[in-house]
């Protein structure tokens, strides 16, 4: 008889490379609301019920604060609280409790900078309430029992109240109570697991330890929830929370469970589900046509959130009752749970949605500037086979005359999957490799992920283990899980010597065969764990500063990435930090402010069209949420796409900022050039055009470093006043100016395209047919056509002399493309630097360009005065469409010099004139006057 042990046999499918590919999301491996405790506790609360009363008599004002007490008249636990008023039109709202058994975390490493206050004062008190003004011209009614605030912008409307429902709930610490006697049957365990218990105030089974699955958290510090809920007076809409494979625009969750913040690891995701992913930002943005307000629940545990609108069935519904004249006043309602932590949330007043952008983004900082590089074309899969493999597909770029920037490499480069190092047959050589790659302009992405292979011959985990730097279980243990490697510990990255001593293991003489051309991919970091609850870490595990896991738990993976970005700054030892290289990583968990570090992508999707069309609302999603950087794997990670599946896939993902291939190791190959001579061509040309638009992609990463609005936009970014736009989100601006809708659907001939702006006309950029925006528009899609519209009033840089890799076209010249509007006007921006270091930060090496055609005459001048960067770029080409017939020459001018030279220009029948050679120098300020 052969016995069988069933454990080995079940880690053996769980650590190989086919397990993710024969299984699709298994929804019993992961909770619903129902079978978490503190999300029963919070969600079962009735509105109107609120038991939490404000203290007038200990409310006072000192210079950006007020400050009060706020009691719960049911068991009379005292909590305090904050109202800070901050530049912006923003208020800070924090609750904690007076007299914590122990304190309760305070999230760290979010928030960019501590936020710039505002002066206010107490402008008003009655018998029940309390108004503060700012000096910003917002202002806030408390008022005490119920206790609730309303919210108000600076066009006195009531933009967002607190607590309205009397939801507000906060779990203060106790004692564990004791358990009844053994024989007295527990009422109710079975709705949170067998064997839990009840505490003396009556809390629900699962408050004080919960089961699920094979899985125990003992709860040491008990219940210790915090919820509040958020009513959107005139709100029609309400966006954000990501990541979520959902519509932009969320939907009530009356009937279904609440949209869940919770990083995992859940593979081959399910569409139109509120189902936690990979990223957890606990942002909204409220819309309606004549307010925008935003919110941010800073709180890094594990985090519910509930939507409502004015009807049962959806928030769309609310839009109806408002246009219809029905008696119903549109509203969005949210309501926040959090597992642990403080109540700490920013109201960001707006009114408009600019105005939000850039006041969240003075929370949490605007993305990194990237490394123009990372803008280009990426090339991956799991695994490219050997450094040969490398070779040949980096050569059939060339040989196909595909343009290809960055070749990736998995996690079977490694050497027995431990991070840091290098297979030594298939990979013996990583220098070679990589200098192969360099002399073609070319790049080299590793990844390194957060587990850690527990072998005695690891230098990493030697460290970790006799230094202390793992985490531990609530026995003080170190803790052991499984994931690629097998037996993996996983590093405490809250506390700083961690952090650095990672940062550490970037430097070139420990990361041997690694050179400043080596960009990182730091994976499964929400911490994936396979064996463990809901395939991450168990909840009581210990942190740095006696922390539980369950208080930091979104946070994980960013902390992990900000000492992935750190060590990749210090790596090279350059002595002058602005010659330092930009580092580029991708990373798969999130929290906010995660794009100050690296770019995220939508993880492990399929090839499917509904996978293809999803990825645009879900970069639009983490996009208005400070996440701009942002793309989905092109062709699909699992299963295999059928050729118009892949092109239509390449088409849409070169509009996407984040542009990247790849695919599971069981998958096909399926490198651009093996479907055939038709998909080679169409691809090549879409790729083909994101290299073209390289100029005005850095661009608008470089407005959005300097401003926080996002590089892809809903529509309704740029047309507030328009509802029609709202729930468009299979379509999307990048920037201001161009208009893209990729084409979604299998086997499509024409799609529909809503051209927003009453007054606004859109060029097709392919051909530059007019098309004056009043709503859809059908059009024709043969596969060739991607609709991309150019706004009227735009210019537009490109670069149209397209080489094997972004590099070799630095000192290309430029092709502006001048689209008037009827009152021939144009504007537009060019942001050129070197492309790699800091040198535009600190040493002022950079040219931020204003165009202008105003009054016949194209301009350059330079936005940010004392900068300037030495560019060999010239002027190759201007196209003006909608030009004046009337046009016959054209003079150019060298503004510094005084030159003066006549231009050749041609004009056809589209009224499209073309200027050729004006041979200006970007580097000088210049115009072009047309006769």
């Amino acid at each position: 008889m052969i016995l069988i042990n069933w454990c080995v046999v079940s880690l053996f499918l769980l650590i190989s490379p086919a397990f993710h590919h024969v299984n699709a999301v298994d929804r019993n491996n992961f909770k619903s609301c129902e079978q978490s405790s503190f999300c029963r506790r919070c969600r079962r609360m009735k509105s109107g019920e609120s038991s939490y009363e404000l203290l007038l008599d200990t409310v006072s004002a000192q210079d950006s604060t007020v400050s009060a007490q706020l009691i719960n008249a049911e068991n009379n636990v005292r909590f305090s609280l904050v109202l800070t008023a901050l530049k912006d039109s923003s208020f800070r709202l924090q609750i904690d409790e007076v007299l914590p058994l122990k304190p309760r975390y305070r999230v760290e490493h979010v928030l960019e900078k501590t936020p710039v206050e505002s002066r206010l004062e107490i402008t008003e008190k009655s018998s029940n309430s309390v108004t503060v003004t700012a000096a910003t011209g917002v202002k806030a009614v408390i008022f005490a029992a119920p206790f609730k605030v309303d919210f108000y912008n600076a066009n006195n409307q009531v933009a967002v109240t607190a607590n309205q429902r009397g939801l507000f709930r906060f779990e203060h610490q106790r004692t564990k109570p004791v358990p009844k006697a053994e024989g007295v049957e527990e009422e109710g365990a079975a709705a949170g697991g067998e064997g839990e218990l009840r505490d003396d105030a009556g809390e629900d089974p699962g408050a004080w330890e919960e089961n699920y699955k094979s899985h125990h958290d003992s709860k040491p510090l008990g219940p210790t929830a915090v919820a509040l809920d958020f009513t959107f007076p005139g709100a029609e809409q309400v966006y954000g929370v990501p990541e979520h494979a959902d519509s932009l625009a969320l939907k009530s969750t009356k009937k279904t469970d609440p949209y869940r913040l919770y990083n995992l690891d859940v593979f081959e995701y399910e569409l139109d589900n509120p189902m936690s992913l990979y990223a957890a930002i606990p942002f909204v943005i409220a819309q309606s046509v004549s307010k925008t307000v935003g919110l941010f629940w800073l709180n890094t545990a594990e985090t519910w959130v509930d939507v409502a609108g004015n009807s049962d069935e959806n928030v769309v519904s609310s839009i109806v009752n408002y246009v219809s004249g029905g008696t119903k006043v549109a509203q969005v309602e949210t309501h926040f749970m959090s597992e642990s932590g403080i109540l700490d949330v920013f109201i960001l007043l707006g009114p408009k949605p600019h105005d939000v952008f850039k006041q969240y983004a003075e929370l949490v900082g605007t993305t990194f500037l990237p490394p123009y590089f990372s803008l280009a074309y990426h090339q991956c899969r799991w695994n490219y086979n050997d450094q040969d493999d490398v070779s040949t597909v980096s050569e059939n770029f060339d040989n196909y005359d595909i343009p290809m920037d960055v070749m990736w490499l998995d996690i079977e480069h490694t050497d027995g999957k431990k991070y840091f190092t290098w297979d030594p047959v298939k990979f013996s050589k990583p220098l070679e490799m990589v200098k192969n790659l360099t002399d073609k302009g070319r790049k080299l992405v590793t990844i390194v992920d957060v587990h850690v292979k527990r072998d005695g011959g690891y230098f990493v985990h030697n460290d970790c283990e006799n230094n202390g730097y793992y985490m531990k279980n609530k026995d003080g243990n170190v803790y052991e899980g499984w994931c690629w490697p097998g037996s993996s510990s996983y590093p405490d990255v809250l506390n700083p010597e961690v952090r650095d001593y990672y940062a550490e293991q970037y430097k070139f003489d420990k990361y041997l065969g690694s050179t400043d051309d080596v960009h990182i991919w730091n994976d499964m970091n929400e911490p994936s764990v396979f064996n463990g609850p809901e395939v991450t870490m168990p909840k009581d595990l210990m942190h740095y500063g006696g922390w539980e896991h369950r208080d930091i738990h979104n946070i994980y993976g960013m902390l992990f990435v900000m000492s992935t970005y750190q060590g990749m700054l210090n790596r090279g030892g350059v002595a002058d930090k602005a010659l330092a290289k930009r580092p580029f990583i991708l990373s798969r968990s999130g929290f906010a402010g995660i794009q100050r570090y690296a770019a995220l992508w939508t993880g492990d999707n399929a090839a499917d069209w509904g996978h293809l069309a999803i990825s645009l609302p879900m970069c639009l999603s983490l996009a208005i949420s400070g996440v701009s950087f942002c793309g989905a794997d092109v062709g699909g990670f699992f299963k295999n796409p059928d050729q118009e599946l892949l092109i239509r896939w390449y088409q849409a993902g070169a509009f996407l900022p984040f542009f990247r291939a790849h695919a599971h190791i069981d998958t096909k190959r399926r490198e651009p050039w093996l479907f055939g001579p038709e998909a080679t061509s169409l691809i090549r040309e879409a790729i083909r055009k994101r290299y073209m638009m390289l100029p005005f992609w850095y661009t608008q990463f470089y407005i959005n470093n300097q401003t926080g609005l996002p590089v892809i936009r809903p529509l309704w970014a740029e047309f507030p006043a328009d509802r029609n736009t709202f729930t468009i989100d299979n379509e999307f601006l990048i920037g201001d100016s161009i208009l893209v809708r990729p084409v979604t659907e299998q086997g499509a001939t024409e799609v529909k395209v809503y051209l927003p702006g009453q007054s606004e006309v859109w060029y097709d950029m392919d051909t530059y047919q007019p098309f004056q925006a009043n709503g859809y528009i059908n059009l024709p899609v043969g596969i060739r056509k991607t609709p991309v519209f150019v706004r009227a009033g735009s210019i537009i840089p490109l670069k149209l002399r397209v080489r094997r890799s972004s590099a070799l076209m630095h000192n290309d010249p430029f092709t502006f493309v001048v689209v008037l509007k009827e009152n021939g006007t144009a504007h537009g921006n060019l942001y050129i630097d070197d492309g790699s270091t800091f040198q535009f930060l600190y040493k002022k090496k950079s040219l931020f360009i204003s165009l202008a055609f105003e009054n016949l005459e194209l301009s350059s001048k330079f936005i940010h005065k004392g900068h300037h960067y030495d560019t060999k770029s010239k002027v190759e080409r201007v196209v003006i469409v909608n030009a004046p017939p009337s046009i016959t020459r054209a003079r150019a001018t060298r503004l510094k010099a005084g030159q003066v030279t006549d231009l050749e220009t041609s004009y056809d029948s589209n009224n499209i004139l073309t200027i050729r050679k004006p041979d200006l120098l970007m580097s000088e300020e210049w115009k072009i006057t047309l006769h």
